[in-house]
């Protein structure tokens, strides 16, 4: 994004767009039940619909029968949420409104806690979801300012928002290399990224900021990581902030012992994982070292996680709302089904 780009009004009919921006269809998600599962975001700014997209009918919410439904409250994702923030707060825009705030360095499994009840709210809070999404954009609304090169941005700007967004589909895929029972196959990344499209509808991404296919958003990610994210204070901000953290309050149980397997303290695993999982060429952009031994030791830590997850419970594999959604949609299957029969 030029800067220029991060001036111009998100309704302008003249906004940039994308690389390879294209509308695409919508479908369900390999979740992470049996594939790894996904990372979303941290909870982003929301932008203005262009006029042709305001009258477009609002998606139908997630449930029971869709993958995501399995995936998203899988506390796996807890290891990929650090890299997804880095490589948002790269891109200029967003580095320059996060760099202002101090909640993340004072309180930051405080914000995740509440970025995690969001999201979460997104995929299981049926109806609300809609409303969810609404809300953030009004929260969001006036969120602005010019970064230290003089660059003006805005929380609404389409290209940054579709950015914070688009990363999801990035760590989904990272997370199931890394921490699944096996990587995703060709048509399994097809559906997920059919779902991520899914939600970013839910969130008022405008449709003109897909990539159409999944070669088409590598295309873009590629050029994003090339030529829009930059070598940002605030991405060694939060590197800073990783390693004076301890475990995830959320995390739990045998998940919550792995957080110590290598002999590093709290910090230094959320650091070392953190990095681990940021693709090589943003550690490059990043000046960031990472060493054979080092991938060596995080896919040892992956396989551990593999291997343990199957076999936890349903209360200890997913986070709280994702938990009692799933027991209150099965409950409310039970009657319907005791309903027919009566």
């Amino acid at each position: 994004m030029t800067d220029s780009t991060a001036q111009r009004d998100p309704d302008d009919p003249d906004a940039p767009r994308a690389p390879l921006a294209a509308p695409a269809g919508s479908s369900a998600y390999g979740g992470p039940g049996t594939r790894g599962g996904p990372v979303v975001s941290a909870v982003p700014a929301l932008p203005e619909a262009r006029d042709g997209e305001h009258a477009r009918s609002d998606p139908e919410p997630f449930g029971p029968g869709d993958l995501l439904w399995d995936g998203m409250g899988d506390q796996r994702l807890m290891f990929l949420l650090g890299g997804g923030l880095i490589m948002q707060v790269m891109h200029p825009a967003i580095g320059a409104a996060v760099g202002r705030q101090s909640v993340y360095r004072s309180d930051p499994w405080g914000r995740l806690t509440r970025s995690l009840n969001s999201l979460q709210t997104w995929v299981y809070g049926g109806p609300q979801a809609i409303e969810e999404g609404k809300r953030l954009r009004e929260m969001h609304k006036d969120i602005s300012g010019v970064d230290a090169q003089g660059r003006s941005y805005h929380a609404l700007s389409a290209g940054p928002y579709a950015w914070v967004h688009l990363t999801a589909f990035e760590r989904a895929v990272t997370m199931a290399r890394y921490f699944g029972e096996r990587p995703y196959t060709p048509q399994e990344e097809r559906r997920l990224y059919e779902e991520i499209i899914r939600l970013g509808r839910i969130l008022r991404v405008p449709e003109r900021m897909f990539p159409a296919t999944v070669d088409d958003y590598w295309t873009y990610f590629h050029d994003m990581v090339d030529n829009t994210l930059e070598n940002h204070p605030t991405a060694h901000d939060v590197l800073e902030t990783t390693l004076t953290v301890g475990a995830p309050p959320l995390l739990r149980g045998p998940l919550r012992a792995l957080w110590r397997p290598l002999g590093l303290t709290s910090g230094r695993l959320n650091h070392f994982v953190t990095v681990g999982t940021l693709p090589d060429a943003v550690r490059r952009k990043l000046e960031l070292p990472w060493t054979a031994r080092d991938e060596v030791r995080l896919r040892r830590l992956g396989r551990a996680v593999a291997v343990t997850m199957p076999r936890l419970p349903e209360r200890a594999r997913y986070l709280p709302i994702a938990y009692h959604a799933r027991r209150a949609a099965r409950a409310q299957e039970r009657l319907t089904r005791a309903m027919r029969v009566a």
